[in-house]
């Protein structure tokens, strides 16, 4: 499959996602079968049928790309101002510990933004913008925060 585990599914690929169906819709022009269209597209047979029933009632304009199925609703000049508020950390924020957790966030986000997010949206959001899940870990207490600091900055 070409969109395994929704891969594939970005924005950017939009464009690859259009001319993917436009090269269906002339398939269907042809009388190729379903099965046959999408084995040679290397997408599934339900997507197949999908584009195929909206083709024969509008043609290939109802396989043309609506846009985004969905705006951000933060920009990213407010992830910038979201990403300094989690610099500052937890405590700053009102919480007791220096934990951020995806309810934090969404919290934080509800309060600076006045925008809601799910947990799972937040977690989203923040993988978008590269941002990885962590288990705090104990550390040492030689640990010298300044080459640690530029090496995640780095990695």
């Amino acid at each position: 499959m070409r969109y395994a585990q929704g891969g594939g599914l970005t924005d950017e690929r939009r464009p690859i996602r259009e001319k993917l169906r436009m090269q269906a819709a002339e398939r269907f022009r042809q009388g190729d079968e379903n099965p046959v269209v999408a084995h040679d597209l290397r997408v599934s047979v339900r997507s197949v049928h999908r584009w195929r029933r909206a083709w024969s009632h509008n043609g290939p304009r109802a396989l043309a790309s609506k846009g985004p199925a969905s705006l951000p609703l933060l920009s990213d000049e407010l992830f910038a101002v979201l990403e300094r508020e989690l610099a500052n950390g937890p405590v700053a924020h009102g919480w007791p510990d220096q934990t951020w957790t995806l309810p934090r966030i969404k919290t934080l986000i509800e309060h600076r933004f006045n925008t809601s997010y799910t947990v799972q949206g937040v977690a989203a959001l923040l993988t978008r913008h590269g941002w990885s899940c962590q288990v705090p870990a104990r550390r040492a207490i030689e640990r010298d925060e300044n080459p640690v600091a530029g090496w995640v900055k780095e990695t």
